[in-house]
């Protein structure tokens, strides 16, 4: 029986051309090769599997070519390249730092680097894991690093540069790899499954590629599991199997239920996936992905970003029309909330349904704004119309473009008073200019220009629908009453400043103003409470044009002792023995 060679070992790269995704880097060594312009020392980082240790390899049999040919590849037939390609060449060098890290493995490198070579023009020594050496073998390595014989080249490799010491990286000419993109792994796998005769589908390779996240050695050892599990048919079934994943098709169906509001079905959905046996966390994960994934399709400038394969591509076009990009980003936002305290709850399954829940009641209103519009297409067909914003729903409610507005548009505009309370926006703040979607649906994009000139005609309007002016008169003793009344019942929601102002009586003055006096400018800038204050005063006095002004205590009036601590702080001053009684029978005082 032969033996069996990973696709990772079968399929590594032996030329520049037939690396995958570091087209820049692989451009750049050949012009340094054909220019003659090759550094003394490289250094390859970047994450794993991208090709660093396949590119070293590479230039190393590169340089050493006997007959390099036009498109600076080596030829693969020289004495060095078949030496090379035997893994029997004397030039070339590698050496594993993660096991040979001590300061004794690099000096014996050093008395290495002083014998020339016999065949060949240079000697090349290839450092992987180079970030294992320790601070000793660095400081060993740095003179010959940085004045190396003109025959010698070393090409260091890590995935983690930040552990090299600053003086090893000015020696050398730095390369980072970036991840490998998923059309680029797909592309790649794809090529791998014809040459193996393997029948694959292109969503399973597509999964595949998503799964290695850039790293093209982990999706051929990936690719080679599974078909070590399917045999010669490669699908898209046997991979999320084969890899835990959970289907898309489930989040598909939570979309749905959310935009229905079906909660039963939402929870039943879920119950399945539990019983699959993926974690909650999981499936919070994945529907955060997949709520992403519409976001992004929804614009054409984003569709970039997302990583599928293009028939998944035209379901998520499909569900991206029926969701807004307000309920989008809301809903995204409760699945990061939830996300982030998954591993603090106790009970898993009830954290993951409530947030169902609230996604749930998130979506309600969408049903019944989709009904508003399949109306008012089938009253006025043909007519143009504009789209009107909808509070907390995914979908705009279409209206047509006439004076004679229709009952369910009159139900939905804010009334005055709910605007000065801020729970809903004045028309004129809800006026857009159309813009046409990739759906061919009109939607309104907010004009700040509009507003502005829409408050100044309305502003006649709100100034007559102004309150009417109270001015009841009263005397001393009734404020004083009414100052009372409102100390006692705000003791409860603020007990220090209903306390702060009851030390002192207010003195009323000319023009209604009320003076107040308080002991210090914090209790007079507690805008909450002082507002509340002047409300209370101007509802029992029947008097809207009161003025409420703050005073303060000289430095020589004495202040009314109020509360337990000042009452103590007094006695104290006359009694200090007062103070020790209170320490050594350990009291505590209020305030």
């Amino acid at each position: 029986m032969e033996n069996f060679i990973v696709s990772a070992r079968k399929y590594r790269p032996d030329s520049f051309k037939q690396v995958i995704g570091q087209h820049a880097i692989t451009s750049t060594l050949q012009n340094a090769i054909k220019n003659n312009h090759l550094a003394q020392a490289f250094l390859f980082t970047g994450p794993r599997g991208v090709g660093k240790t396949t590119c070293a390899r590479i230039l190393a049999k590169t340089i050493n070519c006997e007959n390099i040919t036009d498109s600076t590849e080596a030829c693969n037939q020289c004495e060095s390249c078949t030496s090379f390609n035997d893994s029997a060449s004397f030039n070339i060098h590698e050496l594993d730092a993660a096991s040979n890290n001590s300061v004794d493995d690099i000096r014996n490198l050093v008395e290495r680097v002083r014998i020339p070579p016999q065949v060949g023009k240079y000697k090349v020594y290839i450092i992987d894991e180079v970030h294992m050496l320790s601070a000793a073998a660095f400081n060993a390595f740095l003179k010959t690093l940085e004045e190396p014989p003109p025959y010698a080249k070393f090409i260091l490799a890590t995935t983690e540069k930040h552990k090299i010491i600053p003086t090893i990286l000015s020696r050398c000419q730095i390369f980072d790899f970036r991840r490998i993109l998923v059309d680029d792994i797909t592309d790649y796998l794809s090529y791998v499954a014809e040459n193996e005769n393997v029948e694959a589908e292109e969503e399973a390779l597509h999964t595949i590629a998503q799964k290695a996240d850039g790293a093209l050695r982990d999706a051929l050892s990936t690719f080679d599991q599974i078909v070590s599990f399917s045999g010669s048919k490669l699908t898209y079934k046997n991979v999320i199997e084969n890899l835990n994943i959970l289907d898309y098709e489930y989040y598909f169906r939570v979309t749905g239920a959310l935009l229905n509001a079906d909660l039963s079905n939402l929870l039943l959905i879920f119950n399945e996936i539990i019983e699959n046996g993926f974690d909650g966390q999981h499936f919070m994960t994945g529907l955060g992905d997949h709520l992403r994934n519409l976001l992004l399709i929804k614009d054409p400038g984003t569709v970039q970003l997302m990583h599928a394969s293009p028939s998944l591509k035209e379901k998520y076009t499909t569900q991206a029309a029926q969701c807004g990009v307000n309920w989008l980003l809301a809903a995204l936002e409760i699945c990061n909330k939830y996300d982030l305290s998954y591993k603090t709850s106790n009970n898993k399954r009830l954290h993951v349904e409530i947030c169902l829940m609230q996604l749930t009641l998130t979506g309600q209103t969408a049903a019944p704004v989709q009904a508003v519009q399949k109306q008012a297409a089938v009253v006025r067909p043909g007519r143009e119309t504009q789209t009107l914003p909808a509070q907390n729903t995914p979908q705009a409610v279409q209206k047509p473009m006439r004076e004679d507005k229709p009952a369910y548009e009159k139900q939905q505009k804010p009334k005055l008073e709910e605007v000065k309370k801020g729970t809903e926006k004045p028309a004129h703040q809800a006026e857009k200019k159309a813009v046409v979607e990739g759906n061919g649906r009109k939607i309104k994009n907010i004009s700040i220009k509009d507003s502005l000139n829409a408050l100044k005609k309305n502003k006649p309007q709100e100034e007559e629908a102004a309150e009417q002016i109270l001015t009841t008169p009263f005397d001393q003793e009734k404020l004083e009453a009414c100052w009372k009344l409102f100390t006692a019942s705000y003791q409860e929601k603020s007990p220090s400043f209903a306390s702060a102002i009851a030390k002192y009586k207010p003195v009323l003055k000319d023009d209604f103003v009320i003076a107040y006096k308080v002991d210090n400018k914090i209790i007079a800038e507690d805008l909450l409470n002082v507002s509340a204050l002047l409300q209370f005063l101007k509802k029992e006095l029947r008097n809207n044009q009161l003025t409420l002004t703050p005073t303060f205590p000289e430095k020589n009036e004495k202040k009314t002792a109020y509360t337990d601590r000042e009452k103590f702080e007094q006695m104290a001053k006359k009694y200090p023995d007062i103070v020790k009684l209170k320490e050594q029978l350990n009291l505590e005082l209020g305030f």
